[in-house]
């Protein structure tokens, strides 16, 4: 059997500033990894990660590298190439490379994520007004085989790191979907500077949020918030991938998951469902919108 790993990053519109946030889909200063914990520690065992050149002539490429072992908890940009020199897609039709038995994809998408944005800022008033429904993002897509992800349940995340003089600063990271969303902004730079394997100094500030917004009592917002914690994505390769459970598919409601939990029931969804543009095959993400 075989994994898809996904990875969207830089969405087209930013709403602050508001318009396009990239000219080029991938930073040729940043490093994009995936990390995959084997023994449920909450530090990755194996890293895959992308970097990327710079673009003068408009054609961007990828390579992809893997890590094993001790290296792969910690940032490191080098490790076993696995593709290299791929070319970036930047048009409706997907470019995707194969190297053995991996294939990787890096591009332009339209943006997979469903989600009445509007509705929540209006205090949770949902219409069912998908915001995401004609916006691009740009995606890192990666088949493994299983084997590569070990043999029993592992751990997923991702994150972004950006090179500086002091060396990589890590940029975001997540496991499970909108849950920086919990955190005010102090938290929330030091969630997203952080390592899940010390995501338990955040349990206070999930839990207190929990109260707040699901009226919840403080026993039960600590259990919620030691399930939603560390921020890690379980899943096992054997059996079929479902939020949030067992990994994430493009259709999965992780929204109204997310608000059904935040609220402890009282909101159950966004009225909004999965985009109709997806595809059956690799890199399953549909074509850019113009």
């Amino acid at each position: 059997g075989k994994s898809i790993l996904v990875l969207n990053v830089h969405p087209s519109v930013g709403v602050n500033p508001p318009g396009p946030t990239t000219k080029e889909p991938f930073a040729p200063g940043a490093l994009y990894e995936f990390k995959i914990d084997t023994d449920d520690d909450a530090v990755a065992d194996i890293a895959y990660n992308v970097q990327f050149s710079s673009s003068e002539d408009g054609k961007q490429t990828a390579t992809l590298r893997r890590i094993q072992g001790e290296r792969a908890a910690g940032v490191c940009d080098d490790g076993e190439v696995i593709v290299e020199a791929a070319p970036v897609s930047v048009g409706r039709e997907a470019v995707a490379t194969t190297a053995g038995d991996c294939r990787l994809f890096c591009g332009w998408r339209s943006d997979p994520f469903f989600f009445d944005a509007n509705g929540f800022f209006n205090k949770m008033q949902f219409t069912g007004d998908d915001f995401f429904s004609d916006k691009n993002v740009c995606s890192i897509v990666l088949e493994v085989p299983n084997s590569a992800l070990g043999t029993n349940v592992v751990g997923l995340w991702a994150r972004t790191l950006e090179k500086t003089r002091e060396g990589w600063i890590q940029a975001d990271r997540g496991g499970r979907p909108m849950q920086a969303v919990f955190l005010p902004g102090e938290s929330r730079e030091a969630y997203l500077d952080g390592e899940p394997a010390h995501d338990d100094r955040f349990i206070g500030v999930f839990a207190h949020e929990l109260e707040r917004s699901g009226g919840y009592t403080p026993e039960n917002a600590v259990g919620v918030a030691r399930e939603l914690l560390p921020d890690v994505l379980p899943y096992d390769p054997r059996r079929p991938a479902r939020f949030p459970d067992n990994g994430r598919t493009l259709t999965d409601d992780v929204v109204d998951a997310f608000f059904s939990m935040l609220t402890n029931g009282r909101v159950t969804g966004d009225k909004v469902g999965a985009h109709g543009d997806l595809l059956n095959e690799f890199p399953y993400l549909g074509p850019p919108h113009d």
